[in-house]
């Protein structure tokens, strides 16, 4: 390197500010250190993967959104690393629809842009980001966000073409263009590539049974923590994080922030606080789903007795919402509409709630779609929602295409009816106040019906007991 180039590069770093740097920190490199940091590095060799397991899949997909759009530019951001606090960042996660056409996943890189170039025969279709820079660079040492030095080796062009088997191409070489479609602004890009997640590939069904067995793993670790739990001030956090631990161990993390949420707290529906006590006597509701390193997620939840044994009340509103589960899945049927899921569900919690007698008016009144919905005071969520690469997958999709949706092989939706008695509700007797239950289970759509992908959890009151017997013995 000559005289000349030390000089910039010393300038560069000195006087350019490094992203995410502050300027009470920031020390000048000696001109020893810039002599010598560009040299004495071995040669990079690079062996081209073979296509991951997903590459085809996601060809099959971005083919289906050159064809819904001919003669548009397209533009499908990864989005960009978000900051937690001053000069630290959130672990970065790509947007699910780029995740979805590119494959690429857990490892994809911050900035990044799927391109669809229109042609006449279609669309050339290029992802650009930024490479690894060279050694030569003050990139390389001096930027910690993104610098080879401070967060290890980043991917190359030729590397991530093979891997994904898409053309790629450098982020400085992309340059937006009057008439673009850009996804989370156009409605009808976003529209279509959330849509053309409601029916799940081969690939995609066997990463979420991965996340789905990933899961039931940590919720076996959460019933082995649970005397832990109940020894510690605040035992929900020991629920939390144990799962974590088996989502990061074996996952990429957790595909939402866990609820944790004991005795009272199971009655706020996204209770993620987690700074509660276990009470011996009370239920523990989690509601956890592990995220493969596809980025594909599992969304379960259990109610469990603190103690190993419900009494007979919480068993009674145990089995109620048991009950529920049943019968939505029950009614899930191929060429049924998404809602009647739910119908199904409410038709047994307006029926029970009615039987104990909390409700003003009959089941039958509560359930009038005009003039009803007593009973939703225990229960004001939906029962169902589409699954995927994100927990609440195909959020754009349209009403008729969603809650109005027919059901077809290759759908994956939960089912997870619940009733809450809060803990002020002066509407129900005492012996129910603070009782929350919700059971969730992820459902898979097939020709010959639903399958309960999570149906190995154990779900009956009965079988919880004994699942946690086993598992603390």
């Amino acid at each position: 390197m000559s005289t000349a180039e030390r000089d910039t590069i010393a300038e560069a770093s000195v006087e350019a500010p490094v992203e995410n740097s502050t300027t009470n920190r920031k020390q000048p490199f000696p001109q020893g250190f810039l002599d010598t940091i560009s040299t004495g590095w071995g040669e990079r060799t690079e062996t081209l993967p073979a296509p991951r397991a997903q590459a085809p899949y996601a060809a099959k997909r971005r083919a289906a959104v050159s064809a819904a759009f001919p003669g548009k530019r397209l533009v499908i951001p990864a989005g960009s690393l978000k900051q937690r606090s001053n000069d630290t960042d959130y672990v970065f996660r790509a947007h699910s629809a780029f995740a979805h056409l590119t494959g690429w996943a857990a490892d994809s890189e911050p900035d990044s842009v799927l391109v669809f170039e229109p042609t006449d025969a279609g669309h050339d279709i290029v992802l650009h980001f930024r490479e690894r820079a060279d050694r030569t660079t003050t990139e390389f040492y001096a930027d910690a966000t993104v610098g080879e030095f401070w967060i290890g080796p980043r991917p190359s062009l030729a590397g991530v073409a093979a891997d994904l088997g898409i053309a790629t191409a450098h982020l400085a070489d992309f340059a937006p263009t009057e008439g673009q479609l850009v996804l989370d602004e156009d409605d009808d890009l976003t529209r279509v590539v959330s849509e053309l997640r409601l029916v799940k590939d081969e690939f995609e069904i066997e990463e979420m049974r991965r996340a789905v067995d990933i899961t039931a793993q940590g919720f076996d670790d959460i019933i082995r923590a649970l005397p832990d739990a109940v020894a510690h001030a605040r035992g929900e956090r020991v629920v939390e994080g144990v799962f974590h631990r088996r989502a990061r161990e074996d996952g990429n993390g957790e595909g939402y922030d866990t609820i944790a949420a004991s005795g009272p707290h199971a009655c706020y529906l996204h209770w993620t606080r987690n700074d509660g006590t276990l009470v011996p006597g009370d239920l523990i509701l989690v509601d956890a789903g592990v995220e493969a390193d596809s980025l594909y997620t599992a969304d379960i939840t259990r109610t469990l007795p603190v103690s190993g044994t419900f009494t007979d009340v919480q068993r009674r509103v145990y089995e109620a919402v048991r009950e529920a589960a049943d019968a939505a899945f029950a009614a899930a049927r191929i060429g049924v509409r998404f809602r009647e899921v739910h119908e199904a569900a409410m038709k047994v919690i307006a029926a029970r709630v009615a039987e104990w007698g909390l409700l003003p008016v009959t089941a039958q009144e509560a359930l009038d779609a005009d003039a009803g919905g007593q009973h939703r005071r225990y229960m004001v969520h939906g029962t169902s929602h589409h699954l995927g690469i994100d927990v609440h997958d195909c959020a754009q999709a349209r009403r008729e295409m969603y809650y109005d949706g027919i059901l077809a092989p290759g759908m994956v939706f939960t089912i997870e009816p619940g009733l809450y008695f809060q803990i002020d509700d002066v509407t129900v007797p005492a012996e129910y106040r603070g009782i929350g239950v919700r059971i969730e289970d992820d459902i898979l759509m097939t020709e010959d019906g639903p399958v309960n992908l999570s149906a190995g959890i154990p779900r009956s009151a009965d079988e919880v007991e004994a699942w946690i017997a086993r598992v603390q013995a």
